[in-house]
């Protein structure tokens, strides 16, 4: 058989979850939330049945960042903080990849901060999935940019002083283009989430919950274990009113600019309905700020709308410098007239 017949084969295969499980062994603390995510993760590539050749998985610094040896496709494991910036790179030089940012709260809000900012504001089209477990789980179970005021950790044994940072709000305030917020223990909801993310062109930004068994056992306990879960979470779809409760029997207004909870006694009429496409990310914002116990802990895509990705306007930009200018010749702009020789005494 030949290498071309081989190879048209493979392509037509329909691809499996099996397939983009790569040959290392997994190494995360038996439990970790990242075992759900890899696996949700895997099992999405392949219902969308994207080659694996043309899917790259890039990671920084953390327990997280571990992803791309663990993914039969491309990848490549950077330094801490940076992977927004290689992501950001390969896309305007192979626009035509899928590509995907695994972070994690210490390593893409901390010395990360601002290249995850830059990528998100210029709507450049990767996925960035930041795994939030609010500690540092890698260097030992220290107090991340996510850790509530005053937790107590082997670096703030007083309790941290520190406010946390919002990554949905965060993401917000750069308008970034495609916000949603899953966690690693709704497999479903997660699998719709990255689907969302992956059909998205421009930045996609997915906090993702996810409970580190060692350092912050129980972190999201209070809000997705299944006998609170209905009661504590709310489940944004777009274009239906914000209900929830075991009886779905409470919901959310506005009341001026501020929401709040409110029983529905049946009737939805009042409630804020959910607009992800709104292109003012008011609503979103509001939402990204609701937190338990006084509200339910939202969850879905708070904001999903289209505009023009980085890479596709860098292309266009270059098409049209080429037609008026010709293609260039690098040797005489190197030699150019802005050079100059500096000459001994």
């Amino acid at each position: 058989m030949s290498d071309t017949t081989t190879i048209a084969k493979e392509q037509t295969k329909k691809l499996t979850r099996k397939d983009y499980e790569s040959s290392q062994d997994v190494r995360w603390c038996p439990g970790c939330g990242d075992y759900a995510i890899l696996a949700t993760v895997q099992r999405s590539l392949a219902e969308m049945q994207i080659p694996r050749e043309n899917v790259v998985f890039i990671s920084g610094i953390g327990c997280s960042s571990r992803f791309p040896y663990y993914m039969d496709t491309y990848g490549f494991h950077s330094i801490h903080g940076r992977a927004p910036t290689l992501a950001s790179g390969l896309k305007v030089a192979r626009p035509d990849l899928s590509i995907w940012v695994v972070t994690g709260d210490g390593d893409g809000l901390s010395i990360g901060g601002n290249h995850l900012i830059h990528c998100l504001r210029r709507n450049v089209d990767v996925k960035i999935l930041l795994f939030n477990n609010q500690i540092y789980g890698l260097t030992k179970g220290q107090y991340s940019p996510t850790s509530e005021k005053g937790k107590r950790t082997k670096s703030t044994p007083f309790g941290s002083l520190d406010y946390p940072i919002s990554p949905l709000c965060l993401a917000l305030g750069v308008e970034t283009s495609f916000v949603a917020r899953t966690v690693d223990t709704d497999l479903k909801h997660m699998a719709m989430v990255l689907q969302r993310a992956a059909e998205h062109k421009g930045s996609a930004f997915v906090e993702i919950y996810q409970n580190c068994v060692i350092f912050n056992d129980g972190a999201f306990k209070g809000i997705t274990e299944r006998s609170v879960k209905e009661d504590n979470c709310l489940y944004l779809e777009h274009g239906s009113p914000m209900v929830f409760g075991k009886d779905k029997n409470r919901g959310i207004d506005l009341e001026g600019v501020n929401p709040r909870v409110i029983e529905t006694n049946g009737e939805t009429d009042s409630l804020q309905v959910h607009d992800e496409k709104a292109a003012e990310p008011t609503l979103a914002y509001l939402l990204s700020r609701m937190q338990n116990p006084e509200f339910p802990v939202p969850f879905g895509v708070f904001r999903s709308i289209e505009r023009p990705s980085y890479d596709e306007m860098l292309v266009a930009q270059e098409e049209t410098a080429i037609s008026r200018t010709g293609p260039g010749d690098l040797a005489k702009l190197i030699s150019g007239p802005e050079t100059w020789e500096v000459k001994p005494q």
